[in-house]
């Protein structure tokens, strides 16, 4: 009963947390979607644990204690892979944005190169001015 009461109150405790950072912005909708979902089937499960060993029999696990740990080791790993594919397309976005940048300053600094011996041949500069 202590444990049921437990996990419980960690559930709903980590729902207002969830709750309170997507009020927040300060985690995506799509990631507080993810937890909020989880957490949805952890709480009812945490409050009626015979529940849970129902399931782990239909489906021929030995104990519902092993069942969540499969499923959250199951779960874990589809968040890390993911949060990999997600990690790997920012790594391309900056390396774009990088040589998108490096090609920009470049051509400032080839501006700032023309002005500057413009200025400094200002003979040049009537000239052209004349002529176009």
């Amino acid at each position: 009963m202590k444990l049921t009461l437990v996990t419980g109150l960690t559930g709903l405790v980590l729902l207002a947390t969830i709750v309170e950072l997507l009020r927040r912005r300060q985690l995506r909708e799509k990631y507080g979607m993810l937890w909020l979902g989880l957490l949805f089937v952890v709480i009812p499960l945490s409050l009626f644990p015979r529940l849970l060993d129902g399931v782990a029999d239909l489906l021929g696990v030995a104990s519902g204690v092993s069942l969540v740990l499969f499923l959250g080791i199951v779960f874990l790993l589809l968040v890390c892979i993911h949060l990999s594919w997600e990690v790997s397309a920012l790594e391309e976005e900056t390396r774009t944005l990088a040589e998108e940048f490096a090609l920009l300053r470049a051509e400032v600094e080839a501006d700032r190169a023309e002005r500057a011996e413009w200025a400094r041949h200002p003979d040049r500069a009537e000239m052209v001015s004349r002529d176009g």
